[in-house]
């Protein structure tokens, strides 16, 4: 079990930072790398080839024209989530749009603008569909947050 983050930038590193502190709250490893989908299509490209051989799914966040998760979908079999990163130029909508506007055929699972907890959570109950002991430690969240909301 393991999930790749790939970021178009690394000014966005401090926007994963709840993906993160999710995926370690639930004992899910990752990988963060840093590769933009104009400035470096190659490497992109073969990162995503050659996920599926480490990877269970991959999170790729990315802002502006944001065409990293749908060139990172296109390029693997691997479930993609991606997330908006706002933008100061359109609050990041051009993100989003960027994003969730995937032609037929190269879906992205795309979460709100600045989604990064969805993101982790998205990832965790797709994995415990093949890791069951992740099932527990959801239901255990959704508890959590059940009993934080004050009546």
């Amino acid at each position: 079990m393991r999930i790749l983050i790939l970021l178009g930038s690394g000014s966005d590193v401090p926007q994963i930072e709840g993906t993160k502190k999710i995926l370690s709250q639930f004992k899910v490893p990752f990988d963060v790398i840093v590769a933009s989908a104009h400035r470096n299509p190659k490497k992109v490209a073969k990162i995503s080839a050659t996920a599926e051989s480490k990877y269970d799914l991959i999170i790729a966040a990315a802002g502006m024209a944001a065409h990293l998760p749908g060139v990172v979908a296109a390029n693997t079999i691997l479930p993609v989530i991606g997330v908006p990163i706002e933008t100061r130029s359109l609050s990041g909508f051009d993100s989003l749009y960027s994003i969730v506007q995937m032609p037929s055929g190269i879906p992205v699972a795309t979460v709100a603008i600045g989604g990064a907890k969805n993101a982790a959570i998205l990832a965790v109950q797709m994995l415990s569909l093949k890791y069951p002991k992740l099932k527990v430690a959801l239901k255990a969240l959704k508890h959590k947050m059940e009993k934080g909301v004050k009546i």
